[in-house]
């Protein structure tokens, strides 16, 4: 065989991602908090971007008309520079955007429109230990012992290092334990589960020698729900260790968990917001909180005719005005697929939006990519981290899109409607006798709902069910 080097002239098709393709599946895919982020950063990074401001507005368009007359004339200058950018501009619609008629007066902001920030742990306990009278040095014992308290109230530290590290004895740090252990709220300081618990019990004034025997011993086999197993122990009833098991529950195992902290404030701006208007629902795209950006004047005014900038000058501002104007579409872009995909689910999930969770149908990507025309992984990008709002309460869009179980009509019933019923037949069980799995089958087999027993615990435990020697009352 005979073997050389030759040149051949191939032709293919590949799918490159443009750094423009890359920014568009980028903000398809945020939030509308983190896109508004994202904007800003843009901002910054792009000279010829700018917030939109209402007073501006009509002279913005009034230029963006004049420069349409001027750009039918420049075929000379296009030859010489790739002006994508003023495709942008003949687009007079501002992408569909709706502008403001007239400028709306703000109000003045009164004390109602400000939020004070509650209390943390640590500055709760400081301002009570401010009020207890002790020296200087007890003072800064339980400062120092109140600034090693976890998020849930839990003393992370030994008392031996405290000692050490203030150079002061063990005794005195033990003293100013006991002190803080007798702030509010009840049970903080506390180095275990065992003594949070009987802080509180002391604190509250409940003496039960059988409540104070299941804290010490007993803590592991009530989470098991071994009672039968506790009471022999004990030499008691039943009925008298689960009467002290509910009171067990009445205390609070992390104490600290109810004051805020740096984390605990999470806000949810729903994408999508569904309004019921005589009858029929109406998709409002919530980008209020979005920035409403433009393009510069000035810094366009460097790429008109008449106008003598060198040639790097104005390849820079058209690089970033193509990028501006990209940008913008993109977000346009956006906004056109979130509705689309909204208006899919409000026609497939009429029934949910109507009745409720038990009537949620089963639904994949594939069926609403086919419906709107996009891609499984564009609808997968436009959904995800996406809320919707709807009169059912504010969901994740992907909520919607749940596998099912067939049932005996030929159809499929959605894992979250069978969620549903499971939790209302537990609630409604003889608490003396619960059901168990199995039963539990084959009343949604008696449904129509087929069913297995290992699907049935399954869903329970994602639920928070507990099983059934923990839900039987004695």
């Amino acid at each position: 065989m005979r073997m050389g080097y030759g040149l051949n002239v191939e032709q293919t098709q590949k799918l490159i991602m443009t750094p423009e393709l890359r920014q568009a599946i980028t903000v398809l895919q945020l939030s509308a908090l983190e896109l508004s982020m994202y904007i800003e950063q843009q901002l910054e990074e792009n000279p010829l971007l700018e917030l939109r401001e209402d007073e501006v507005e009509r002279g913005e368009e009034a230029g963006i008309g004049d420069e349409q007359n001027t750009a039918g004339d420049e075929d000379t200058d296009r030859k010489e520079y790739d002006l994508d950018w003023e495709e942008y501009f003949q687009d007079s619609s501002d992408l569909g955007v709706v502008r403001q008629e007239r400028i709306q007066e703000q109000e003045d902001y009164s004390y109602e429109n400000f939020l004070s920030q509650s209390l943390t742990l640590s500055e709760h306990l400081l301002f009570q230990l401010n009020l207890t009278p002790c020296n200087d040095a007890d003072r800064l014992i339980g400062e120092y012992i109140i600034g090693n308290l976890d998020e849930h109230g839990y003393l992370r530290i030994s008392l031996e290092e405290v000692a050490l590290r203030l150079g002061v004895s063990e005794s005195s740090v033990n003293d100013m334990l006991s002190v803080i252990q007798g702030f509010d709220p009840p049970g903080v300081g506390a180095r275990n589960l065992e003594e949070c618990l009987l802080i509180q019990v002391k604190q509250l004034g409940i003496k039960d020698i059988v409540l104070e025997s299941l804290i010490k011993n007993y803590l592991v086999d009530l989470s098991k729900g071994k009672l039968n197993r506790i009471a022999q122990e004990l030499g008691i009833t039943v009925q008298t260790v689960q009467q002290a098991a509910d009171l067990l529950k009445t205390l609070d195992p992390k104490p600290g968990r109810n004051f805020s902290n740096l984390h605990s404030t999470r806000y949810i701006i729903p994408d999508i917001i569904l309004e019921k208007v005589e009858g029929e629902y109406v998709i409002l795209v919530n980008d209020v909180a979005i920035p409403r950006i433009t393009i510069n004047a000035t810094y366009r005014s460097v790429l008109s005719k008449d106008k003598n900038h060198d040639s790097r000058t104005r390849r820079f501002v058209e690089s970033k005005l193509n990028a501006a104007a990209w940008l913008i579409r993109s977000i346009e872009q956006r906004r056109l697929t979130l509705y689309k995909v909204a208006n899919c689910l409000v026609e497939l999930q009429r029934d949910f939006l109507d009745r409720g969770v038990k009537y949620l149908k089963p639904l994949n990507l594939k069926k609403v990519a086919g419906m709107v025309g996009l891609h499984e992984s564009t609808v997968s990008r436009a959904t995800s981290n996406k809320y919707i709002q709807t009169p059912q309460g504010v969901f994740e869009m992907k909520y919607f899109f749940s596998t099912g179980l067939s049932n005996s009509a030929g159809t499929t019933t959605s894992s979250e409607s069978i969620k549903k019923m499971l939790q209302e037949i537990v609630a409604r069980e003889d608490a003396r006798s619960p059901l168990n799995d199995q039963q539990i089958s084959e009343m949604f087999r008696r449904r129509g709902i087929t069913i297995s027993r290992r699907t049935v615990a399954k869903y329970r435990d994602e639920l928070g069910i507990a099983a059934i020697r923990k839900r039987k009352r004695y």
